[in-house]
């Protein structure tokens, strides 16, 4: 399987929290950590973003359903 890179921008698209509330979840390991592409630049691995949102899904339906 290849996997991508995602920068904030794809991220924020997926994922409809602000840049700030993503940088908040990073800090609490409650969002998958950027990985360094540079000096400046940082991406998030998309089969992680996928798994974290699929995962919240999961959880709100477990708890729908309790």
């Amino acid at each position: 399987m290849s996997d991508k890179f995602l920068r904030m921008s794809e991220v924020r698209r997926r994922v409809p929290l602000s840049r700030s509330q993503i940088y908040l979840l990073i800090s609490r390991n409650e969002f998958p950590k950027p990985i360094s592409l540079g000096s400046r630049a940082v991406g998030f691995l998309e089969s992680e973003i996928d798994a974290w949102i699929t995962a919240r899904v999961a959880a709100f339906r477990q708890r729908e359903s309790a």
